[in-house]
């Protein structure tokens, strides 16, 4: 049997850099994916080498196309930047940010009043200073719609399924929406804040779901369907949203 092979390179796409991982196993056909971290291509393990370059340069005119008929995908892999005095919109809020510089090698951030404040390392790569930057907007935020955020956890499970759980947290994830772990704590990405409330209330009322059936069996589907008979169409919505859904 064909052994499994793995390797990654980079395609240049519109002056973007977008990783790509090539697998290649034994298969049938060809798979293209499309990820929050870049792409994924599978290849048949018995097809040539000429072949697996043609099917590379497929995906990256795949790729291309995706971008050019989905701007916000596009601006996903850009990333947001900031500068001093922009503003931030999150759900029903705005945030004034304002951006200083430290000789100080570490960031660090406050939110007063709707004015977040940064402090940004002065002689750091802009390449670190934007990931600093998406974090710490992330954390100060997260704090500020916590309390929120745990009211409606509380609303939802009081009203579909009554059950007990411990701690709530909110923090920036980008392989899932939530989750619930075995110890019964309800964690929620951070950007999930982007989204609609009923989409919000989706995610939600999926994990608590988690606190009865820790699977995804018909059991628990039937549980989040009990309680949100319209669930499939916020499951569609983040897979057509997920790019604008970022710091």
């Amino acid at each position: 049997m064909s052994k499994r092979i793995e390797y990654h390179i980079k395609l240049n796409i519109d002056n973007l850099t977008i990783p790509l991982k090539v697998v290649v196993e034994p298969r049938g056909s060809v798979r293209y994916y499309l990820g929050k971290k870049g792409g994924i291509l599978r290849l048949p393990a018995l097809m040539p080498i000429e072949e697996q370059e043609k099917e590379i340069e497929k995906y990256r005119a795949w790729l291309a196309n995706h971008f050019s008929s989905k701007d916000q995908l596009k601006t996903h892999y850009e990333g947001k930047t900031y500068a001093d005095r922009d503003s931030l919109k999150v759900g029903d809020r705005i945030y004034q940010i304002r951006i200083r510089e430290s000789d100080n090698k570490n960031y660090k951030g406050h939110l007063r009043q709707g004015v977040i404040t940064l402090l940004m390392a002065a002689h750091d790569t802009p390449e670190s200073r934007a990931k600093a930057i998406k974090h710490l907007l992330s954390r100060l935020v997260a704090r500020d719609f916590h309390p929120l955020v745990a009211k409606r956890v509380e609303e939802l499970n009081k009203k579909h399924f009554n059950q007990p759980y411990n701690k709530i947290s909110l923090k920036y994830n980008l392989s899932n929406w939530g989750s619930c772990s075995s110890k019964r704590n309800i964690n929620l990405s951070t950007r999930l804040l982007f989204a609609p409330q009923d989409v919000i209330d989706y995610v939600i009322i999926h994990e608590l779901a988690h606190l009865i059936e820790m699977n995804h069996s018909k059991r628990f589907w039937a549980l989040v369907e009990r309680a949100m008979p319209d669930y499939k169409e916020k499951i569609a919505w983040l897979k057509m949203n997920w790019a604008s859904c970022n710091f």
